[in-house]
């Protein structure tokens, strides 16, 4: 497989919650394949923007894989990365909405979460080739700050270091008047959530030709 974009997720390992977010977004990151989708009126529509991407929080953002570097080397530094990082551990998952769109978001003490999700951006940027002048406008479009734009400047996306925020991914951006509304659908589907969220491994994903994300290579924390 021939891939456009690679990205570092952490994409959940608990067959409940991960099965749930498949059926849910339509498109199961793990097998690179469409499951039968939750029978869920206008769900469809909802989650057409994140489906590409599958149910995974993002530890290193999509990039192009710079010239002269090559896939075999990167998931070599992937696998040294998750050698030397220890998992992270944070309170347990909880429903909201982040920018007009749904999401799962960590609770509690999240330094463990932002630490991994530093070392992958830092630590594998030597593989991602320099955003271009219009991928750049494109963040710029929504409105930076002037810390989101040196960090945008420097790795190639606004929202890491500081400037992150874990998180799951449920749908596209809603309207106000209907967020309480999937929010409550949200909640009948979601399994029962655990009491803490462990990331215990690091999920190496490439971008298909058909704008797909698939697992290349799962990497367990073991430092």
């Amino acid at each position: 497989m021939t891939y456009t974009r690679f990205a570092i997720y952490d994409a959940p390992i608990d067959d409940a919650l991960a099965g749930f977010g498949a059926t849910w977004l339509g498109w199961d990151v793990r097998t690179g394949s469409a499951p039968r989708p939750a029978d869920v009126p206008d769900l469809d529509d909802i989650t057409m923007t994140p489906r590409k991407y599958g149910f995974h929080g993002t530890l290193k953002p999509p990039f192009k894989l710079a010239q002269g570097r090559s896939v075999d080397e990167l998931q070599t530094a992937a696998a040294d990365l998750a050698g030397r990082c220890a998992p992270a551990i944070s309170g347990g998952l909880q429903l909201t909405t982040l920018g007009g769109f749904l999401a799962l978001t960590p609770t509690g003490d999240l330094s463990g979460v932002e630490r991994v999700a530093s070392a992958c951006v830092t630590e594998l940027d030597a593989f991602r080739s320099p955003a271009t002048e219009a991928e750049l406008e494109r963040r710029r479009s929504v409105g930076l700050s002037t810390r989101q734009e040196a960090l945008l400047q420097r790795w190639g996306y606004p929202y890491v270091m500081e400037e992150f925020r874990f998180h799951l991914t449920l749908s596209g951006r809603l309207a106000q008047a209907d967020r309480a509304a999937w929010m409550n659908t949200a909640r009948e589907h979601l399994p029962p959530l655990a009491d803490r969220y462990e990331i215990s491994s690091i999920a190496l994903c490439g971008e298909r030709p058909d704008g797909r994300f698939e697992l290349i290579q799962r990497y367990t924390l073991t430092g």
